[in-house]
């Protein structure tokens, strides 16, 4: 690649681009110079109009991770189209409810671990073959800041990805020699996306967000391109001796 390209020819894959942050994370990798490979499952529209916006070549393809042929297919279809899958960003999850984990339904608890889990160790290791005969590649997660102070009723975010940030060290530690790299954004109150649809809910009543404002040092929430720029620096060759590692873009929450 040119000295002064961030990413290699190919394509990031973005998993959960038809979301508010995830569709940002898009823009700006683009921004930033890497083709991209966007994924939904059930959004096309929200994933097509961030594909509109990108300044680099970008192609957008549906997927329901928890499938293991629908895996394969989306891994095949885009290195067809790219030549190469440089990079994975896991930005996808489904709805949040907000529980205590006392009254955490066992359904909801299954389908959280499905997704966000098993979805991305399923993905993980369909593509690691893929990245080990191209010379590398660079796997970057959405985690919580909930990892480092646990935020009540937020366990079916805050475990599954909790669960993440283990099993991703170790691909990252055995990884290495391969040229492979792991790293996560933890991820705090965000003003987009999912946090919309809660509020809109009712799940985050004034004193909620009261409480949660007297725990940020930078009083205020964080703008999904600030999670953005996090991930497309983890991502890119600024960050190739970087691995394992965790950047807490929460405004420092809890501190």
């Amino acid at each position: 690649m040119p000295d002064n390209a961030l990413f290699p020819k190919g394509a990031a894959l973005v998993l959960g681009a038809s979301g508010g942050i995830g569709g940002k994370v898009a823009e700006v990798l683009a921004s930033d110079g890497a083709d991209l490979a966007l994924v939904y499952n059930r959004k096309a529209d929200a994933a097509q109009a961030v594909a509109s916006v990108c300044p680099t070549r970008t192609t957008t393809h549906k997927c329901d991770i928890t499938d293991a042929a629908s895996v394969k297919k989306l891994i095949d279809t885009v290195i067809n189209e790219h030549g190469r899958i440089h990079t994975l960003v896991w930005a996808a999850g489904p709805l949040v409810e907000q529980h205590l984990l006392s009254e955490t339904p066992m359904e909801a608890w299954r389908k959280a671990f499905e997704v966000e889990v098993h979805g991305l160790f399923g993905l993980v290791s369909a593509l690691l073959p893929h990245m080990r005969a191209n010379g590398g590649g660079s796997i970057v997660h959405l985690g919580s800041a909930g990892h480092l102070r646990w935020p009540d009723r937020d366990g079916l975010s805050v475990a599954p990805k909790a669960a993440n940030e283990s099993w991703l060290k170790g691909i990252a530690r055995e990884e290495g020699r391969h040229g492979i790299r792991a790293n996560s954004v933890l991820v705090g109150v965000i003003d987009a996306g999912m946090f919309h649809e809660l509020m809109a809910k009712g799940a985050f009543p004034p004193t909620w967000v009261e409480e949660t404002q007297k725990m940020l040092s930078v009083k205020r929430w964080g703008q999904p391109e600030e999670i953005g720029y996090a991930v497309s620096w983890l991502a890119s060759a600024r960050a190739a001796y970087v691995t394992g590692q965790q950047i807490n873009v929460s405004g420092g929450f809890g501190l």
